[in-house]
């Protein structure tokens, strides 16, 4: 039931008529309550669409009512136009249920540099508002978000207790990191007051979502929002909740990866020996990035030297006579030079498993990504036509 699976929430998705296709395009998220307690994180991309200038300033309350969010256009870089359309959607939703725009939090996504059509969106709202429901709203909801993607994100778990987590993403493209979403809606009926939410979420996209790094490129308009109705009374710990919200958004993460534009492969690149977290992170990065070796796995050619070329770029500590490679369990390259016989690596599944061993420290980090595909360059050729 994705973000309707905790109680005290409905959700609607409905066809406003933003998309060409037809196909629903305008979501909408209502904590019911006793509690609208929220946490956000959003995109670092210092162009940020007007969408996220907005629920930025609302997040700073700790207090969600509803969410909306539209396909069919991404509202970036429209001036202060569209920043007042953002605010009017706002006043829209919060006229429907009699509240206050304060409370209301838009998301957007689609194509940058338009306007939105705002006589299709807030006749949507209305549409979307009366067809709010725990039922099927939830999966409704998931497939009003999509773009390019090709099925709807979804991931609920139970906790101790009773509470539930329950969530929807969107992101096929421009999956880079500070969140890789594009669009994400978490929900729970946990009893938890805003700062916990807070670090509960930051902790658990940290070492999932902005670590999906499928094509380098950061979006505008990135939004992970996470709202607590407080409806199951339960009080789990802050230690046990962090735990389960990570698993969600690791599942989300795992399906945004399977499913990002033209990808053939899902590559989990794991460093480990690293003097920090840090340089883990940095490392594996680089590597996600390095479209010479994203060919190469697609090609299904386990060229390591454009491994270690990537790890070379780096700041991180390491020297390179110390450095070591696994493709798929076989280590290719040890202490800098070659290791076990390339042929040995079996790169025909969709997973695949880089191994980086920096010899420098007891930290390890994992990032994943996808290969370079012709379907990738088709897409994107294409996009906004």
């Amino acid at each position: 039931m994705s973000v309707t699976a905790p109680r005290g929430f409905r959700a609607a998705g409905v066809v406003a008529g933003l998309k060409p296709s037809g196909n629903r395009d305008l979501a909408l998220v209502v904590n019911d309550g006793p509690s609208r307690a929220a946490a956000g994180v959003f995109t670092r991309n210092r162009v940020k669409a007007a969408p996220v200038l907005w629920s930025e300033q609302v997040l700073k309350g700790g207090r969600v009512h509803a969410v909306v969010l539209n396909a069919g256009g991404a509202n970036a870089c429209t001036g202060a136009p569209g920043f007042q359309d953002t605010h009017a959607t706002a006043e829209k939703v919060a006229g429907v249920l009699e509240d206050s725009a304060g409370e209301i939090a838009v998301c957007s996504t689609g194509l940058i540099g338009e306007r939105l059509p705002m006589d299709l969106l807030l006749p949507g709202v209305d549409k979307a508002a009366a067809e709010l429901s725990r039922g099927d709203g939830g999966l409704a909801a998931a497939d009003a978000i999509r773009t390019t993607d090709t099925v709807a994100k979804i991931s609920f778990r139970q906790g101790a207790g009773g509470y539930m987590i329950g969530a929807m993403a969107k992101g096929a493209g421009m999956l880079a990191p500070s969140l890789a979403t594009m669009l994400s809606v978490i929900t729970t009926d946990a009893d938890l007051p805003a700062d916990v939410l807070d670090r509960a979420l930051r902790a658990a996209t940290g070492v999932t979502l902005d670590r999906l790094d499928s094509d380098g490129c950061m979006s505008t308009n990135d939004t992970v929002l996470l709202l607590a109705s407080g409806a199951s009374g339960a009080v789990p710990a802050e230690d046990e909740f962090t735990a389960l919200l990570t698993d969600v958004c690791a599942d989300l993460t795992r399906q945004l990866l399977v499913d990002a534009e033209g990808a053939s492969k899902a590559i989990a690149i794991e460093v480990v020996g690293a003097a920090s977290t840090d340089d883990a992170v940095t490392v594996g990065r680089s590597i996600a990035r390095n479209n010479l070796l994203k060919c190469a796995i697609h090609g299904e050619d386990p060229n390591w030297g454009r491994v270690l070329s990537a790890v070379g770029t780096t700041e991180a500590v390491f020297e390179p006579d110390e450095l070591n490679v696994a493709i798929n369990g076989v280590w290719v390259c040890r202490n800098g030079s070659f290791g076990d016989d390339r042929d040995k690596v079996d790169l025909r599944p969709r997973d695949v498993t880089i191994t980086v061993d920096l010899s420098a420290g007891p930290h390890s980090a994992t990032v994943w990504t996808t290969d370079l595909t012709a379907d990738y360059v088709h897409e994107n050729s294409a996009y906004s036509t």
